[in-house]
């Protein structure tokens, strides 16, 4: 089984294959920091600013915990792969933020196929 982990930007659409879709735009926006503007969630700079804060933190945990209660059950049926797609508004920021802290978590999980569809933006 492996966890194909997408992030995606709201404004350029969702990817139309995701099994599962999380927004992360309840998360602090670096977007509306200037110096932060021109980084990307791949950065520790810009992880730390977006999830570093109680609402981040229970973001994350929360998500973590359904998706550890899903793969389980996807296992269980022997599906080979389990498609969630993490969005904020443009795709550069939060939800590149997420998807890279989602895969460190669950990397022992299962594999983890990771990309950014709109990052470069």
């Amino acid at each position: 089984m492996i966890i194909e982990l997408q992030s995606f930007g709201h404004k350029h659409g969702p990817p139309p294959d995701a099994d599962l879709v999380f927004d992360a735009r309840v998360l602090p926006n670096p977007h509306w920091v200037e110096e932060l503007r021109p980084h990307s969630g791949r950065e520790p700079l810009i992880a730390a600013y977006v999830l570093e804060n109680p609402t981040g933190r229970d973001f994350l945990a929360l998500h973590l915990q359904l998706l550890r209660f899903i793969l389980e059950r996807v296992q269980a049926v022997d599906r080979k792969c389990l498609r969630v797609a993490v969005g904020c508004t443009g795709g550069r920021h939060r939800s590149v933020a997420v998807s890279e802290a989602l895969a460190a978590a669950l990397s022992r999980a299962a594999p983890i196929k990771l990309t950014h569809r709109d990052i470069e933006k």
